[in-house]
This record gives structure tokens, C-alpha cells and sequence, in this order.
């Protein structure tokens, strides 16, 4: 099986799942890609987010989120014919990651992406950056399910066309994201989801608002705006 995300039951995020080596390999390619942490400081925010992400799947490789067993195509007869003992289900995991965090991390992927092609590597069949396009593609389909063929179209536009990247960007612009979605109904998720994903690709006027909240209170703690963080809290329990 290869790495597969749903949607979950409330549509309050996707269910990121597959093998040790699925979520692994995506883990190790994500790390090649997006340097160490001495490199394209001014993505920091970006990065950290990306890294909490990753660190959720590790949790998730280690049995600390969701397990379950599935079928792996194996049965008696196979096994009788060549005379094996082999087990007829493979173990895999997953983790629910909340669709503002999900889709922002897929769009900063992006931004990384070009960076390491511009400074460490422009190869055409570059593995590492093949194996996040496609998580990316796994996500964006997973949210064509979701959307109206309308919305769909737009949000697949403003991808192809995305001119905003997330150099010094405000990511705590995700936690409020992130706070406001989980505070919908399902229907009214539904209904925005496709919003929530283009407030990521454009800086509206409540991500302006908060951006120069931040800088005010950066300018007087010395402090990146990217390690200043939000005063809202997250709920202790999601229901997903």
C-alpha cells in the first residue's frame, strides 16, 4: 500500500496513513528537502510548522496515534503453494492533521522545493522532491472531494499561479486558521473549506492585522516574528 489521505469523519482535517516505510520515506525526503535549520532562515516559521507535522507522523510510526490492520492480499492457498508462513494482514498507521495546517504545509512544501532546486540540487528526477510532489497531489485530491467542481477549479488556479510564498511569513496566521476551523460546524466546513485554503494563498486583511501585531511586539522583545506565539489556546480533545 502506498501512502493514502482522507478526509476525516467531521471533515475537521485528513487522515495522513500507510506502512512504516510509506510515512518514513515521506519523513526522510521532507528533511533532505527542507535543509537544517541554519538554512533559509527567513522560512523559519515555515519550516518549524512543516517539522511539527513530520514529528507527528514519527509519533504515528511509533504507535503513539492510530493503528490498524489490513489485508495484504496474501490468503491460505498462496501460502499452502509456497509452502510459507507469512501473516495475512500488514500493520499501518496514521495521524489526523487539521486541514488549515495540512494545506498550508503542503504549499510550503512548494516554496522549499524551489529553494533546493535554485541552491542544492536542479536535477529533473530528483527523488526526494518526486516523492513530495506526490503527497502534495495526494492532498489536493483529497480535497477535490470535498469542493464544489467551481471551487475546485479556482483552488487548483491559484496553486498553479500562487505568487505568494511564505518567506518571513506570519504562521501563527495558521493557528488562527486552524482555531476558527475546528469552531465550525460540519456543514459549515463543508461549506468553507475551500475559503480556509485560499486565505492561505493571500494576504487578506485579518492576516495583515495580525502580521503588524506581531512585528509591533517583535520590535520591542527582540524576538523573529516566527518564535512569538499565539496567546489562544488549542482544544485539549478534537473531535475529527
Amino acid at each position: 500500500m502506498l501512502l493514502s489521505i482522507e478526509c476525516t469523519e467531521r471533515l475537521t482535517g485528513a487522515r495522513i496513513s500507510g506502512d512504516y516505510w510509506d510515512l518514513d520515506e515521506l519523513v526522510s525526503a521532507i528533511y533532505v528537502v527542507i535543509g537544517d535549520e541554519n538554512r533559509y532562515y527567513d522560512y523559519q516559521g515555515a519550516r518549524h510548522r512543516i517539522l511539527n507535522v513530520c514529528y507527528n507522523l514519527r509519533k504515528a510510526v511509533q504507535g503513539e496515534k492510530n493503528i490498524e490492520l489490513v489485508s495484504n492480499g496474501v490468503h491460505r492457498e498462496m501460502l499452502k503453494h509456497h509452502n510459507m508462513i507469512a501473516p495475512e494482514k500488514n500493520v499501518y498507521f496514521s495521524v489526523e492533521i487539521l486541514w488549515p495546517e495540512l494545506v498550508f504545509t503542503a504549499l510550503a512544501l512548494s516554496d522549499f522545493i524551489k529553494l533546493h532546486n535554485e541552491m542544492i540540487d536542479d536535477t529533473l528526477w530528483n527523488i526526494h522532491i518526486a516523492i513530495i510532489r506526490k503527497f502534495q497531489g495526494n492532498v489536493l485530491d483529497c480535497l477535490k472531494y470535498q469542493l464544489s467542481d467551481e471551487h475546485y477549479t479556482v483552488l487548483q488556479q491559484l496553486i498553479q499561479n500562487r505568487s505568494l510564498n511564505y518567506f518571513r511569513y506570519a504562521t501563527q496566521y495558521v493557528d488562527l486558521l486552524n482555531l476558527e476551523y475546528i469552531n465550525l460546524s460540519k456543514e459549515e466546513r463543508k461549506e468553507n473549506l475551500a475559503a480556509y485554503a485560499i486565505r492561505l494563498m493571500i494576504e487578506d486583511e485579518a492576516y495583515v492585522m495580525l502580521k503588524e501585531e506581531i512585528l509591533a511586539t517583535a520590535s520591542v522583545t527582540k524576538h523573529e516574528i516566527h518564535e512569538l506565539p499565539l496567546s489562544l489556546k488549542y482544544p485539549e480533545e478534537i473531535v475529527w
